[in-house]
């Protein structure tokens, strides 16, 4: 850890394609659908420790491909038999929450797995309907996700993968408290993937608080090229 909030990586396997990273074929599926063709330097490395259940810290800025790293984590494990919520990914804000959202319910397209957005601003009776009928994964801001708790909507019993995005941005806005009530709420096995840009004392605190032996990721700004998403670019003329 060096001062100016960085971790060191503690794990180096690469896994250069989607195939090899042994993907329910449903989801594979999914995951060409939506346009990708090979996984980003944050994909190649830190898909396999999630899907393995281990608890993994990744530090990436945004645009890196790592919504959907945890996202695939997540829909890789997924019983869609089970109609209860599996998985909780908190966000700091609501359009961050919406945009995940969105994304599970298009790499999940061909496995019929439920999602909901579940953030602040909207009608509380709506998100409780959403929630009792089943929702298997559910995406939402730490106050909206706690109050769902309290009332007894969400149920966190089944919950398997926990992911906090963007760490850092939800410590500054000061939900930490929230996030801690969220988390001991579920099953002791529950499995911790926190993603966040930089790595201050908060985050680092929250990390050996939740997590069991982490796989630390982090993804040099070198390598940061979006090699998984497909560039255009158009010539404008000028009039």
């Amino acid at each position: 850890m060096d001062p100016e909030g960085v971790i060191e990586s503690n794990y180096d396997v690469v896994v250069e394609t989607f195939d090899g990273l042994s993907l329910k074929e449903p989801l594979l599926r999914g995951i060409y659908a939506y346009g990708f063709e090979k996984p980003s330097a944050i994909q190649q490395r830190a898909i396999l420790p999630c899907i393995e259940r281990r608890d993994v810290i990744a530090q990436a800025q945004s645009g890196t491909g790592k919504t959907a790293t945890f996202t695939i984590a997540i829909l890789q494990q997924v019983d869609t038999k089970n109609p209860n919520c599996q998985a909780l990914v908190l966000a700091p804000t609501r359009e961050l929450a919406t945009q995940i959202h969105k994304v599970v319910l298009a790499l999940g397209d061909y496995m019929g797995v439920t999602s909901a957005a579940i953030i602040g601003g909207t009608n509380i009776r709506e998100d409780q309907s959403k929630l009792e009928a089943g929702v298997q994964v559910v995406v939402g801001t730490p106050g909206r996700v706690h109050d769902m708790i309290l009332r007894r909507s969400l149920n966190p019993n089944d919950i398997k993968i926990f992911v906090l995005d963007e760490a850092d941005e939800m410590l500054s806005r000061g939900f930490k408290d929230q996030i801690y009530d969220v988390f001991k709420t579920m099953p002791g096995d529950t499995q911790v993937v926190l993603l966040s840009a930089t790595m201050p004392a908060e985050v680092l605190d929250v990390t050996k608080r939740f997590m069991r032996n982490p796989v630390q990721i982090l993804v040099k700004k070198e390598e940061l090229t979006l090699e998984g998403i497909r560039q255009f670019y158009v010539f404008i003329e000028r009039e």
